[in-house]
């Protein structure tokens, strides 16, 4: 009896990260493990990230609508907005200086 010598064949990770990036069947934590089990990074830091909506216009819109109010949310949350931080900071500074006013006033 002879033994069967077996084929085998090595896959780079540019050959991964090439077929990866044609691949469209393939659900996302599928590409994942495929991606951390050969070393095949992202296809390209700079590149924009695939859009949720795809060809649906109606969808996009309704998503972009969400991003608009969850960032104007966050920029009143965190002062960022830029009508609301020139008041804000001007009646502290006029509060800081009513202050010491006062107090200069009160030492004659």
């Amino acid at each position: 009896m002879e033994r069967k010598v077996g084929s085998s064949t090595t896959v780079t990770s540019k050959e991964v990260k090439a077929s990866l990036e044609k691949a469209h069947t393939l659900t996302s934590e599928e590409e994942k493990v495929l991606r951390l089990r050969h070393g095949a990074g992202a296809s390209s830091k700079s590149a924009p990230l695939p859009r949720a909506a795809g060809n649906n216009e109606e969808l996009g819109d309704e998503l972009l609508l969400i991003e608009m109010q969850l960032m104007k949310a966050m920029r009143e949350r965190t002062g960022q907005t830029k009508s609301a931080s020139k008041p804000k900071a001007a009646a502290a500074a006029s509060a800081t200086k009513d202050k010491i006013v006062r107090a200069l006033r009160k030492k004659k």
